[in-house]
């Protein structure tokens, strides 16, 4: 069979298959949660402002989701209010740029907002960095710093209790919604660039994010078994986050109860992935572009279930037709 089409199958196959097998029970999620997943937003401030566009009807389809139905695939049923948004990365579009990057972040801030009052969008957001987004913090040449900014706003959400656990430098998080357990490990979670890549240093400098994903899972989840999800903006497609680390990766998340890696950079779809030698498939769901859609998900005692949600023509700005695009349901089996 042509491999384009198995591709496509697969994309859309219902999906049952947990990482890892877990043998021990683990805490009832109390009610269904449910949140929207986006990336690559790149707002412009001087060119190209047809996107800042686009990416404003996305936020608005945001808002008015909610109260209408799920695919009939997956079971249909009203869509909940959100917990919040992820945001994945590449948040503006030239992360050091003289007379550029502080017009972009406050395009950004605008849109997204922080915490669903003082922006567009009516749902908290929580953002890491991508490589569109500068420089650590006292690299950049043009005096201002997107990462000192999502430093501040993380923050605000601690002391607004929408997070729970910071990393030392101030950047990668994680928080508990019910029972499910959220890790933002920013650009991609390694520690450092891989001894064998050399690509655009400093700005690929994932910054111990590997780390505090050992650390915070340790502390955090231990052998509760209860349901994880981590992001970060790029996945195990990214060939400057090397693959030997892409094994690393695999092994920290190994002994916990992990429903899904989501992420953004390299495109929009659903796959699932494992170093070689290895049993378990992680499900990997990669977010597209917020001018084009996003991911709807819904996280319950049994099941998670999502979706894309994409504008049938995505450089539409005026009479915009909405449609759902890889489906995917999977049970959630508990315990370690």
């Amino acid at each position: 069979m042509n491999r384009c089409i198995v591709g496509a199958l697969l994309l859309q196959t219902i999906v049952l298959i947990s990482f890892p097998l877990i043998i021990v029970a683990a805490p009832e999620i109390a009610e269904p949660i449910t949140f929207f997943v986006t990336s690559d937003s790149h707002f412009e401030f001087i060119q190209n402002l047809d996107r800042n566009d686009r990416n404003k009807l996305t936020l608005e389809r945001m808002n008015a989701l909610p109260g209408t139905l799920w695919p009939e695939k997956l079971g249909g049923g009203k869509i909940s209010n959100p917990k919040g948004v992820l945001a994945l990365g590449d948040l503006i579009d030239d992360g050091d740029r003289r007379d550029e990057t502080a017009g972009q972040w406050r395009n950004f801030e605008k849109h997204f907002g922080l915490d669903g009052k003082d922006g567009l969008l009516k749902f908290p957001v929580f953002e890491g960095w991508g490589n569109h987004d500068g420089p650590p913090i006292g690299k950049e040449k043009f005096g201002f710093s997107v990462q000192a900014q999502i430093k501040a706003r993380n923050i605000m959400r601690k002391n607004a209790g929408r997070i729970s656990n910071i990393a030392d430098n101030g950047l990668h998080y994680s928080w508990d919604w019910n029972e499910v357990h959220f890790i933002q490990a920013n650009l991609y979670p390694a520690d450092k660039q891989h001894v064998k890549v050399r690509y655009s240093l400093p700005w690929h400098d994932p910054q111990g994010a590997l780390s505090f994903v050992k650390e915070d899972l340790k502390k955090n989840v231990g052998k509760s078994g209860r349901p994880v999800v981590v992001m970060s903006h790029c996945g195990v497609d990214t060939d400057w986050w090397n693959p030997e680390d892409w094994a690393d990766f695999y092994n920290a998340l190994k002994p916990y109860n992990v429903i899904g890696f989501f992420y953004g950079h390299s495109g929009t779809g659903l796959k699932k992935w494992k170093p070689d030698g290895e049993e378990r498939l992680l499900d990997c769901i990669n977010t597209g572009q917020t001018e084009k859609g996003f991911f709807v998900v819904e996280v319950s005692s049994k099941k998670m279930r999502l979706a894309y949600h994409i504008k049938k023509d995505p450089k539409a700005l005026e009479n915009i037709v909405w449609e759902w695009k890889f489906l995917m349901e999977k049970a959630i089996t508990s315990g370690k």
